[in-house]
């Protein structure tokens, strides 16, 4: 009789034979024949069934492995550059393998999000558990939707929460991935047009109820593609940290620094003092928390936090670029414990020019973790316990200090924009409690002024050291741009300054008019869209707003890579010791090499975080204001388009749409040139800046989309159509956007001419 195989022998020899474990390769191996086969398949099917092999077509595989050839996914370069790809169908309970992707010179480039067929082959004593070999390219990253799973007969659709989709996607029963109904879902284009016109999708992932409370920032996540799982030997390197020494340090635990931050913050990673000198100046110190000490180029820790580039924060959570045992605790500059630091010492004259600074590697204790409000309160006279004692020490010399560089503010003139910020309250279980505007005090100005001080230094000092580092670029606006936006003042009653080189005083003067007036937002909102975006490069172009020659961040390497960069090129430049064990924490030869990849890299995921940070604030908004449909709330016009216009809310600053269609029963021309919408009827002109009266039809919280209807316009009701009287003309007497028309079509005439 046949001896049959138990399972754990079958187990072995599927493990030991990779490429040839179909179910007669296996009776073959065991000489199993005839009614024996019976038994065998019994035997497969109950391994299968208990999750230990996972059959794929006709062979059997450990479900906590991969097979030899498979289709991989492949990932953006870590800090190191290495290539990275994750498998398309794991299944197993482990956590998903890491596979490292090794090109030869005749492969075609790959992207990220391209798909491949690989050959793997199995490494042990590495930071990834294969390497894979490129057999052939498969397809381009395919198109991807986040939305809401309706299950039906034949598989079900997708409806997505993206705002401007309302398509639906058809998915197919055996591409469902076991969603259940109303699930949130990720998926992906699966082929072109199927019935009733819809595009194919197949599910990927299953990301839960979308009602479950905090799930409105897990969206976000997942629909912008933020990391938001440490790799296991990211985790392992953070948690194997320990406190640095005083080896190669100075003492700077005599200093009077303190923290001074949100009452929420999540961590601390500067703190401040000031020395009152006789001549009338100031000695200020900025202490930044020494995380290049802990992150070492080449590191899991430092691959995982360039592939971030930066924190997230969400009003529920935040995505931190290094993990909690750091961000939170080692590198975190808690009251009274010793940190190290990298700090800044900066000399200030009467008048507040910074006439010296010098940089020290040290170990720091803070004095008090304060917030803002408290000291404020202290700086205004309301000293609690815990900033009472502070107050020669550490409270007037910091605001000593302020005032010296308030002035010298003055005289630089950045640009002012005066933006409120929202600050979204939630409740114990992730519900909108209330939305409010942030207050602008002293001390937020305060600690802005003491970052941009120590940035401008780093800069310079790196500068006269010739070492590379990535500086933040704020190049000026475009001609075109500012034409508008003088064209815009013209028409609220203001002038722009023409025919002469932009600076930001012209600009500030601008604002100047403006304040206090009715046009106070239109032109904040005006200017500030005309401004280029930041980002960051090897090279100096200067930074527009901030009015500086040099800028470099330097002062939250917790929350930003471009910060931990600018610490190592100080680290090699000052020739610093080495970092955890004694290895090197300079500025590598890599880094070198890559900083304009890296430049690129970091600017590209800054703005990931600001569209993920922003989709977040408008479903948590929708959500606030979902129990008020039919409500008549005041606010502004913000924008235009051909599709209709946006409204701005004064409560609350979210933004909703006025949908053309429902304007009136009149056709309205867009004028891209005016922004303005015009209606052929009526001659009613909606343009930028107009005060408004809408109602609230619609309330989204999945999208984060508000619709609105237009009630009132400049105070007035709105024009009836053709056949219900007269025109109404005075809405369009009163509108901001008429004298910007006028201006506009009197230059055409000049131009003519």
């Amino acid at each position: 009789m046949t001896q049959i195989p138990s399972k754990q022998q079958i187990m072995d020899w599927v493990a030991e034979h990779p490429d040839a474990n179909s179910k007669r390769d296996i009776a073959k191996a065991f000489g199993i024949k005839g009614a024996a086969r019976i038994e065998l398949k019994r035997l497969l099917k109950e391994l299968e069934a208990d999750g230990q092999l996972e059959r794929r077509r006709r062979h059997y595989q450990d479900a906590e492995k991969l097979p030899p050839v498979t289709i991989l996914e492949l990932l953006a370069p870590d800090g190191s550059g290495d290539l990275f790809a994750h498998p398309l169908e794991w299944r197993g309970d482990a956590p998903m393998p890491r596979v490292h992707y090794v090109p030869r010179e005749s492969d075609p480039a790959l992207g990220r999000g391209d798909r491949f067929l690989a050959r793997l082959i199995e490494v042990h004593g590495e930071d990834h558990q294969y390497q894979a070999r490129l057999i052939r390219r498969i397809t381009a990253s395919p198109n991807r939707i986040t939305g809401i799973f309706r299950k039906d007969t034949e598989g079900g659709r997708i409806m997505p929460i993206d705002k401007g989709q309302d398509r639906e996607w058809r998915v197919r029963a055996d591409a469902t991935l076991g969603a259940q109904n109303g699930e949130l879902v990720q998926a992906e284009q699966a082929g072109p047009m199927g019935r009733m016109g819809l595009p194919l999708a197949r599910i990927i992932d299953r990301l839960g109820d979308p009602s479950a409370p905090r799930a409105v920032s897990l969206i976000a996540i997942h629909q912008h593609g933020i990391p938001d799982e440490f790799p296991a030997a990211a985790l392992t390197e953070a948690e194997a940290a320990r406190p640095a020494s005083m080896k190669g340090r100075e003492d700077l635990r005599d200093l009077p620094l303190v923290t001074i931050d949100p009452s929420d913050a999540r961590d601390h990673d500067d703190a401040v003092a000031a020395v009152i000198e006789e001549d009338g100046g100031a000695t200020i110190w900025v202490a930044i928390a020494d995380v290049a000490y802990y992150v070492r180029p080449g590191s899991a820790l430092d691959r995982e936090a360039w592939t971030r580039g930066n924190s997230t924060y969400f009003p529920d959570r935040v995505v931190p670029m290094l993990p909690e045992a750091l961000s939170a605790d080692l590198c975190s500059l808690h009251e009274g414990q010793d940190r190290p630091v990298i700090a800044v010492r900066m000399r200030l004259d009467a008048e507040g020019n910074k006439i010296s600074h010098n940089f020290h590697r040290g170990m720091m204790n803070s004095r008090a973790s304060l917030a803002y409000g408290q000291a404020q309160a202290a700086a205004d006279g309301q000293a609690d316990d815990a900033t009472a004692p502070l107050m020669d020490s550490v409270i007037r010399p910091l605001w000593h200090a302020y005032g010296l560089l308030v002035e010298a503010r003055r005289r630089r003139q950045p640009l002012d924009l005066e933006l409120p910020e929202r600050r979204i309250e939630l409740t114990a279980d992730g519900r909108v409690k209330s939305v409010n505007f942030r207050e602008r005090l002293d001390a937020h100005k305060l600690i802005e002024e003491f970052m941009v001080l120590a940035n401008v230094a780093a800069a310079e000092e790196l500068n006269s050291r010739r070492r590379p580092l990535l500086y933040r670029v704020h190049e000026e606006p475009s001609l075109a741009k500012i034409d508008a936006l003088r064209e815009v003042a013209q028409a609220s009653g203001f002038t722009l300054a023409k025919g002469q080189v932009l600076q930001t005083s012209h600009l500030n003067r601008l604002l100047a008019q403006a304040e206090g007036s009715d046009f106070d937002e239109l032109i904040n909102i005006s200017t500030l869209r005309s401004m280029t975006q930041a980002y960051y490069h090897p090279e100096n172009f200067g930074h527009f707003g901030l009015a500086l020659k040099s800028y470099a961040h330097f002062t939250s390497p917790i929350r930003r890579y471009s910060d931990l960069i600018v610490h190592r090129a100080l680290i090699s430049g000052h020739g610093w010791g080495g970092g955890q064990g004694g290895k090197p924490d300079g500025l590598s030869g890599g880094d070198d090499k890559r900083l304009s990849e890296t430049a690129t890299h970091i600017s590209e995921t800054e703005r990931r975080s600001m569209a993920a940070e922003r989709d977040t604030v408008d479903r948590y908004l929708a959500a606030y204001l979902a129990d008020r449909v039919g409500t008549e709330m005041e606010g502004r016009i913000s924008g235009i388009q051909r599709f209709g216009a946006f409204v701005k809310l004064d409560e609350t600053g979210a933004d909703g749409l006025l949908p053309i269609r429902d304007l009136g029963h009149e056709y309205f021309h867009f004028d891209p040139d005016a922004q303005t919408l015009i209606g052929a009827d009526t001659g009613l002109e909606i343009g930028i800046g107009q005060r408004v009266t809408v109602r609230l039809s619609e309330a989204i919280p999945m999208t984060g989309g508000l619709t609105l209807e237009l009630v009132e316009l400049e105070g007035h009701p709105l024009p009836r159509g053709p056949g219900k009287g007269k025109r109404s003309r005075s809405p369009r007497r009163m509108s901001t956007q008429s004298r910007l028309a006028e201006v506009k079509r009197a230059a055409k005439r000049r131009r003519k001419r």
